[in-house]
């Protein structure tokens, strides 16, 4: 398996958004515009991932998994930091902060899933 520049950003920004959230939910009483941001930039980097790997499968670049997983991925992994935010947009607790915590770790997972369908097993 191949862990190339796409993994290694996408990891670099889920565990800088991870460290905001969880010195914000330390912090402050309610959502932090900082959390918030944090996990913006997390959505932001897995649009442009989306473009790219949509770009290198049209481009010729094969699957070493099924198709139907690995876009399965991209959509939930969109997902997840727009249903996070909008639970701290609803929710106004300290405890916003924590729940948008968990969108890094679990988009680094995610992209590290995606990298096995791409690239293969070891």
């Amino acid at each position: 398996m191949i862990l190339d520049g796409w993994f290694w950003a996408g990891t670099v920004i889920g565990v800088l958004s991870f460290l905001t959230c969880v010195v914000m939910t330390a912090v402050r009483r309610h959502p932090a515009d900082s959390s918030i941001l944090s996990v913006a930039a997390v959505e932001l980097f897995l649009l442009v991932y989306a473009g790219a790997a949509a770009f290198r499968q049209l481009g010729g670049q094969p699957l070493n998994g099924p198709g139907w997983e690995f876009w399965g991925y991209v959509l939930t992994a969109l997902i997840v930091p727009v249903v996070a935010v909008g639970w701290a947009a609803s929710d106004k607790t300290r405890w916003s902060n924590l729940v948008l915590a968990v969108v890094g770790p679990t988009i680094v997972v995610m992209l590290h899933r995606m990298q096995v369908i791409w690239f293969g097993q070891w």
